[in-house]
C-alpha cells in the first residue's frame, strides 16, 4: 500500500496546478476508489505524444488503484472545442467522430490497462437530453461569464464571430463530470475554464466538486508551439519506429528534460541523476537516445527500438547510406544540367531556390560523403549518383 504523501508526489509530478490540493489529499486519505476522468475529442485519427501527457497521468492514478475513465467526446467533438481558437471550429461529422474514436480506443491501451479502464462516450448521456434540458443547462451561465474566458474575450474585442453553440462546449464538458460523478478531472492548462465549469455544475447538482489537475501543454519538436499535427511539430504514437526516433533526436537538449519529466517512466530521482551525468560531461545525445528507445518500446516493441537505434547509427553517425534509396530518372535537353535543377526534378527539394539554399548550408552530399558546395555545378547526361539533401532525403539519380 502506497502512503498518501508518496502517492500525492507521484500525482503532482509535472502538474502545472491542482485545484484544490487539500481537497485531493482528503480524497486520497478517505481510502475511496476515486473516479478519475480525462476527456479527448476525436478530432483527428491519431494520438501524439502531447496527448499522452494526460494519459500517463491517468496511468499514475490507475497504478494507485483508482478508477480511470477515458472519455471520448463524440458529442462535444461535433461542437468543436473553442479553446485557443480565434475562429469558430468547423464541426466534425458523426462519421468522422466515430471513425477517429475507434483509433483512439486502440491507441490508448498502449499505455492504460484495458482491464482496468472504463471507456465512455459523452453521447451516452448528452443525446438523452431533450431540447428543454439543453435550454435548462444553458441557463446555468450568463453571456458575461462566458466572455470572461480569455479566447472568447479576445475574439469579442477583435470583432471576430463567436457562434452561440460554442458557448455550449464548456457547459457540456462540465455536465460530463456530473454524469460521471467525477472525483478528479485532468486537462491541459488551456482547459481551466472548462474544468472549473465541472466543479460549478457538480455543486449545483449536490455533488462533491471534482478536483482539477492541470498538466502543461507539451511543446512540439520545434520547441516553441504546442505539439500539433496541423503545425507539423508532432511525434505520433503510430509513427514508424525510425521516424519516431529521428523526430525525438531532433528536439533540443533543453526540451529533452521536459519530455523526460512528462512522458518517461523513469523516476524524478533517476532523471536528476541523468542531469548530473550531463553536467559532468556525458553527451546529452546519449540520454536522448535512451528516451527515443523508451518511447518506441512503449508504442511498438523493444526489438523495434533497437532496430531504430541501429538505423540511426548507420544513417546519421557513420554517414552510411540507407538500404532503401529510391531510384529516379530525369531527362534533360542538353548535355548537362545544373545541380539545383537536378535536385528539384528528383523531388529532393521543392524549388531551385531551396536547392541553392541547401547547397550553401552544406546540406547536400554526393554518394554519402562529398559535400556539394558549388551552386553552379553542372551534372552531365549519363551520370548515375546518389544525392542526399539534409538528413533524411536520398535519391539515386540517373540523368538521361
Amino acid at each position: 500500500m502506497v502512503d498518501i504523501e508518496t502517492a500525492f508526489a507521484e500525482i503532482k509530478r509535472g502538474a502545472e496546478d491542482i485545484l484544490i490540493e487539500d481537497e485531493l489529499k482528503e480524497k486520497l486519505k478517505s481510502g475511496k476508489k476515486l473516479r478519475i476522468k480525462a476527456g479527448f475529442d476525436p478530432t483527428a485519427p491519431d494520438l501524439h505524444l502531447g496527448h499522452t501527457v494526460l494519459i500517463n497521468k491517468l496511468k499514475t492514478f490507475q497504478d494507485l488503484g483508482h478508477e480511470v475513465i477515458f472519455l471520448i467526446g463524440d458529442f462535444t467533438g461535433m461542437i468543436g472545442d473553442p479553446t485557443g481558437k480565434n475562429v469558430t471550429r468547423k464541426p466534425l461529422t458523426r462519421e468522422d467522430v466515430l471513425a477517429n474514436a475507434e483509433t483512439y480506443k486502440e491507441q490508448v491501451f498502449k499505455i492504460l490497462d484495458p482491464e482496468k479502464t472504463t471507456v465512455a462516450f459523452n453521447s451516452q448521456w448528452m443525446e438523452k437530453l431533450s431540447s428543454a434540458d439543453m435550454i435548462k443547462l444553458a441557463s446555468r451561465q450568463t453571456v458575461a461569464r462566458m466572455l470572461e474566458r480569455d479566447d472568447f474575450k479576445k475574439r469579442y474585442a477583435g470583432g471576430q464571430a463567436i457562434a452561440i453553440h460554442e458557448f455550449l462546449y464548456p457547459l457540456v464538458q462540465g455536465w460530463d463530470s456530473v454524469a460521471l460523478e467525477a472525483d478528479v478531472e485532468l486537462g491541459g492548462t488551456d482547459q481551466r475554464f472548462n474544468l472549473l465549469m465541472g466543479r460549478e455544475l457538480q455543486k449545483e447538482e449536490g455533488q462533491k466538486p471534482q478536483t482539477v489537475l492541470m498538466m502543461p501543454l507539451l511543446e512540439g519538436t520545434d520547441g516553441v508551439q504546442k505539439m500539433s499535427k496541423s503545425l507539423g511539430n508532432y511525434i505520433g504514437i503510430t509513427d514508424a519506429p525510425t521516424e519516431m526516433f529521428g523526430k525525438v533526436m531532433s528536439i533540443s537538449d533543453d526540451l529533452m528534460w521536459r519530455y523526460y519529466e512528462l512522458l518517461s517512466a523513469k523516476s524524478l530521482s533517476e532523471i536528476e541523476a541523468l542531469k548530473e551525468e550531463v553536467t559532468a560531461g556525458r553527451n546529452p545525445r546519449d540520454i536522448k537516445i535512451d528516451f527515443a528507445k523508451e518511447m518506441i518500446a512503449r508504442f511498438h516493441s523493444e526489438e523495434d527500438a533497437q532496430a531504430a537505434h541501429q538505423d540511426f547509427i548507420k544513417r546519421f553517425q557513420k554517414n552510411a547510406l540507407p538500404d532503401d534509396i529510391p531510384e529516379v530518372s530525369i531527362s534533360i535537353e542538353g548535355d548537362t544540367t545544373f545541380i539545383a535543377n537536378l535536385l528539384k526534378e528528383a523531388g529532393l527539394v521543392a524549388s531551385t531556390s531551396e536547392a541553392m539554399r541547401m547547397i550553401k548550408q552544406g546540406a547536400v552530399k554526393l554518394n554519402g560523403e562529398e559535400k556539394i558546395t558549388d551552386t553552379k555545378l553542372e551534372i552531365a547526361k549519363g551520370s548515375c549518383e546518389i544525392y542526399q539533401v539534409g538528413k533524411r532525403k536520398f535519391a539515386k539519380v540517373t540523368v538521361n
